[in-house]
């Protein structure tokens, strides 16, 4: 019998339209043999299910489950391909943790802490992850120009803590540039990080666990025509090129791939992850975990895997059969 699959998407943040594409794309990809996919949007306190024919269905939130005309759907499992929040910042991992929903990405503490970027540099700092030297600022901090050139130098990037895409994402290049970027930043999220400058490479590894294989993909070497790997880049396929497999010695290309496997360990990771970094000389600096990444047509997962030689439909399979827990021999 074909398993009840509810794939997430939408969202309350700015990265939601990304998320609709992310699951559009996810929707024609997992496997119709094995599964029954509903594409639940969310947004606020509205899930709703559409059928063919353009009519809504709320989703029960007592139990997770869609009432039809003819039948009671029950889910199987949640597959959550929201960006930001409440899908990657552990909301949405709590609610199905207490009504007993299986789900395809990492759990709540793991997925709360790789949203909050201040911490999780921190956290993975104690294991000797490398990292661009950080300040931090809570609205309604004042930023003084002139402690952010002494301690970070110029140019520094101005980033929301919690966010994706490169949403409110400035690089400042002179002092008189930074009150606006500070601005563009409060506008996403109440905290905001301001980093030193990483020059070097941008390198992001993709990798997936389960109970019965470990796929480390090949890596990803981004090359933005913008000033960096801004909004624009990611998703204008001509103001960004991705590289794949990245242009680095393979004792490089193995190192990467070892420290993402040990920091995806490291925070009890699951599903599929992206992993991003700054090659800089020899090391490797760590910026961010994706718990969710983007998978649309211009992400750079789906290239990875396709790089790999691996199907996307068996992966979403590995993904979801994990969470089920079902495992093959």
């Amino acid at each position: 019998m074909k398993k009840n699959i509810a794939l997430l998407s939408g969202g309350d943040s700015s990265e939601h339209d990304i998320s609709v594409k992310s699951a559009r794309q996810l929707a024609g990809q997992i496997d119709r043999d094995k599964y029954r996919v509903y594409t639940i949007s969310i947004h606020g306190i509205e899930w709703i299910w559409e059928d063919e024919k353009g009519k809504r269905f709320s989703i029960d939130k007592n139990d997770f489950s869609l009432h039809l005309p003819k039948e009671k759907v029950r889910f199987d499992c949640a597959f959550i391909a929201i960006h930001g929040t409440p899908g990657e910042d552990g909301k949405l991992q709590a609610y199905f943790d207490l009504t007993g929903i299986p789900y395809t990405s990492s759990g709540r503490l793991t997925s709360a802490l790789t949203f909050n970027k201040y911490f999780c540099k921190n956290y993975l700092a104690n294991f000797g992850i490398l990292s661009a030297k950080t300040l931090f600022f809570s609205h309604p901090d004042k930023v003084d120009p002139e402690i952010v050139v002494r301690e970070l130098g110029l140019p520094c990037f101005v980033k929301p803590n919690e966010g994706g895409s490169s949403f409110g994402v400035s690089k400042v290049k002179k002092p008189e540039e930074l009150e606006q970027a500070v601005e563009a930043a409060f506008r996403e999220d109440r905290e905001i990080l301001i980093e030193s400058y990483v020059e070097g490479r941008e390198i992001t590894c993709g990798l997936i666990k389960t109970k019965e294989r470990e796929h480390i993909f090949p890596l990803a070497e981004i090359v933005s025509k913008n000033e960096f790997f801004d909004f624009h880049a990611k998703y204008t396929p001509e103001a960004c090129e991705e590289i794949v497999p990245a242009r680095i010695p393979e004792d490089k290309t193995r190192e990467c791939q070892e420290i993402s496997s040990r920091i995806y360990s490291i925070l009890q990771c699951k599903g599929l992850v992206r992993i991003d970094y700054i090659l800089s000389g020899d090391r490797f600096y760590f910026l961010e975990v994706n718990t969710i990444p983007g998978m649309t047509a211009e992400s750079i997962v789906p290239k990875q895997i396709k790089a790999m030689g691996l199907s996307p439909t068996d992966v979403y399979s590995w993904m979801i059969d994990d969470a089920l827990g079902i495992i093959k021999r």
